[in-house]
């Protein structure tokens, strides 16, 4: 568990980050919970353990690392800010029924010829469905 945290200290070391205590926290929530969590999310999960912590202590680091690049934001349906840990080139599949959001790998960069002279700095695919849970649920 040392090694561990020692990589998480370096981590934000490496990219400018003090490394406080309630940092080191929230980096292993998101590094341990790839769930695309809000700032909600983090808090609530958090906070019983750590009554000392605020949302807004949470709504900062996370903009920290956002800001060094280590997360990234992630605006599904124009409806909630949620965070990734996973920075590379990925797609996103949102359950319409359950609501869970799923990482994909992205086979090759997306290219195309109307963007030709453009400089792509970030690429998000979004999809829509019904994820293999729900629909499992759905045939039983």
């Amino acid at each position: 568990m040392r090694e561990y945290n020692d990589y998480l200290k370096e981590k934000l070391i490496e990219n400018g980050i003090k490394p406080t205590y309630q940092r080191i926290v929230i980096l292993d929530y998101l590094e341990k919970n790839q769930i695309h969590p809000t700032v909600d999310d983090i808090y609530n999960y958090l906070y019983p353990k750590m009554t000392t912590l605020s949302k807004t202590t949470v709504y900062n680091a996370i903009k920290t690392f956002v800001k060094a690049g280590i997360v990234s934001e992630v605006n599904i349906d124009n409806s909630e800010l949620r965070y990734d840990i996973m920075t590379k080139s990925h797609g996103h599949f949102k359950c319409n029924k359950c609501g869970k959001i799923y990482n994909f790998d992205i086979e090759n960069d997306i290219n195309s010829s109307d963007l030709e002279g453009f400089k792509i700095e970030s690429q998000n695919l979004f999809i829509n469905g019904i994820c293999k849970d729900c629909l499992r649920e759905e045939n039983e």
